[in-house]
């Protein structure tokens, strides 16, 4: 009964804290006008919109992985200056093809993003078929390396937490 009244309870909660957020305001009546949109809104139209339902199966390493990403971005920030602040002949800018293993939407959405979020690595394409991501990288060393590091740090990990 309750799984009838509330689909998708996560997304009516993050919905009622951008709701919060965005009116700047938590008082009674706000958090009461935000809790029905976001019943609204995740009842009637996200479910539409989910392709596959979400399940994770050891969610604590969605944890460790958003900390690994923190990192990451960290260290490439400062690596990206070093490079964009030294001579720019010495950049050497490909696209790479990463063959994906994975084939849950929602991992394959944040592979995208934690990708296109690192600083010198940008997801161009994500084929048809869902299982090449064309990759830019300011500067590529090597090849193998890079696919390996991607795949490793970041698909192995979505795969384990998605159940892929």
């Amino acid at each position: 009964m309750l799984r009838r009244l509330f689909p998708h309870p996560w997304l009516t909660v993050v919905l009622i804290i951008c709701w919060v957020m965005l009116m700047n305001d938590v008082s009674p009546g706000n958090l009461l006008l935000g809790a029905v949109l976001g019943c609204v809104i995740s009842f009637r139209v996200a479910e539409g919109l989910w392709l596959r339902p979400v399940r994770f199966v050891r969610p604590w390493l969605l944890v460790r992985l958003a900390w690994r990403v923190v990192v990451d971005i960290i260290v490439a920030n400062v690596e990206v200056a070093l490079l964009v602040l030294g001579p720019t002949k010495r950049l050497r800018p490909a696209f790479i093809e990463v063959p994906l293993d994975s084939t849950h939407e929602i991992a394959l959405t944040l592979l995208v993003s934690v990708v296109s979020l690192s600083p010198g690595t940008l997801c161009a394409e994500l084929s048809d078929d869902r299982t090449q991501l064309c990759v830019h990288v300011l500067d590529l060393d090597d090849e193998a390396e890079l696919i390996a590091l991607i795949k490793s740090r970041y698909e192995g990990p979505l795969m384990e937490i998605f159940a892929c």
